[in-house]
């Protein structure tokens, strides 16, 4: 059976463990996950993660909440169930558009924010049902964390463990976990 093992560097302030961050890449060790009580600033960049495109989704789900907000006007108020509201013609979407343009921008804004917040979650793999793994509490609270998985032997990880304690962790745990055929 093989086993991966989770090294947890624990850190009191954030600039130790984005300088701790720093070293580590430099060192070529690969860090799984990073936990933090709060956003940190380039974060993103210090990990060298890939740019997202959550900004195209929320413009497709916007367009798409555009979309259905002139078809609903469309058929409501022209097609199925023409009315003279004020004089306005009822056999013209287009003459009508301002009229309109409350409801289409609310469908835009209401598409757009409730389908990212259904993305980031599916991105985040937060379902129903679904209860995270937080390794260490604290971290909701004041302390924040560096996760790293190897299978290297004990001596390696010892010297991790050193260069972590060195750059600033005030603790360092490693749990030993079975390793499933997707990790690693």
């Amino acid at each position: 059976m093989d086993f991966i093992q989770h090294i947890h560097a624990l850190y009191d302030r954030d600039d130790l463990m984005i300088n701790s961050i720093k070293i580590l890449k430099k060192n070529g060790i690969n860090i799984h996950e990073i936990y933090s009580p709060f956003p940190i600033h380039h974060l993103n960049d210090v990990l060298e993660l890939k740019k997202t495109h959550l900004s195209f989704f929320s413009f497709i789900y916007g367009l798409l909440g555009f979309l259905t907000g002139s078809v609903l006007t469309w058929y409501t108020m022209i097609w199925d169930w023409p009315q003279n509201i004020g004089g306005k013609p009822s056999f013209s979407w287009i003459r009508n558009i301002p009229s309109f343009v409350p409801v289409i921008f609310e469908l835009s804004i209401f598409f757009s924010a409730h389908f990212m917040c259904i993305t980031y979650l599916i991105q985040c793999r937060l379902f129903p049902g679904f209860i995270p793994k937080n390794p260490d509490p604290r971290t909701t609270n004041n302390m924040f964390l560096i996760e790293i998985h190897t299978t290297k032997k004990n001596t390696e990880n010892k010297k991790l463990m050193s260069l972590l304690k060195k750059n600033g962790a005030m603790e360092v745990n490693i749990k030993k976990m079975k390793m499933n055929s997707n990790q690693l």
